[in-house]
């Protein structure tokens, strides 16, 4: 059984843009994000990126946008991330399982990567990030404040940095 890292996208590892993050121009990486994510790797984490990408059912952009946000970080990164697994549903339009705060995700990589949830974290900066991990037993580190109570993170950190530092000390 692997450990694992997974962590939401925006806001974690790149800035959070309220008016979405669908081209390369607009993918900022945020400070530390690279240098943390090897570090990780580096103590054998295996790294998960599962996000909500609602804006392609929206038709504010396409799959492949994304898709090419996601190769600019992996080249800038060294193919830091194991995998990304996105759900491009927004109930306005359709329904599904996949999103956050939905536990689907999560389970296809569980079963992928044969991940141990024991030894696993998530790390994400809204609710619908802490709440499918604390449903299937995975630690949590929240960055930023933007969650309320009843979804409290078990760590809560002001970077993917501090967050490494956490789950490091806890290996």
């Amino acid at each position: 059984m692997n450990k694992c890292v997974f962590l939401d996208r925006d806001g974690v590892i790149n800035e959070d843009n309220p008016n979405y993050t669908f081209s390369v121009d607009r993918f900022k990486i945020l400070p530390g994000v690279i240098d943390a994510l090897h570090l990780l790797k580096m103590n054998g984490y295996i790294l998960i990126v599962v996000t909500n990408q609602s804006g392609i059912a929206q038709g504010l952009y396409t799959q492949k946008q994304m898709e090419e946000c996601h190769a600019y970080f992996q080249d800038q990164s060294r193919n830091a991330v194991d995998h990304f697994y996105f759900s491009p549903y927004h109930p306005s339009v359709t329904e599904s399982l996949a999103r956050k705060p939905g536990t689907l995700l999560f389970e296809k990589a569980i079963a992928k990567f044969a991940i141990d949830v024991s030894k696993s974290w998530m790390i994400g900066d809204r609710g619908r990030d802490i709440v499918p991990a604390h449903t299937l037993g995975i630690r949590t580190i929240q960055i930023g404040d933007e969650i309320s109570e009843n979804e409290k993170a078990d760590f809560r950190v002001n970077s993917l940095t501090e967050a490494t530092k956490i789950i490091l000390s806890h290996a």
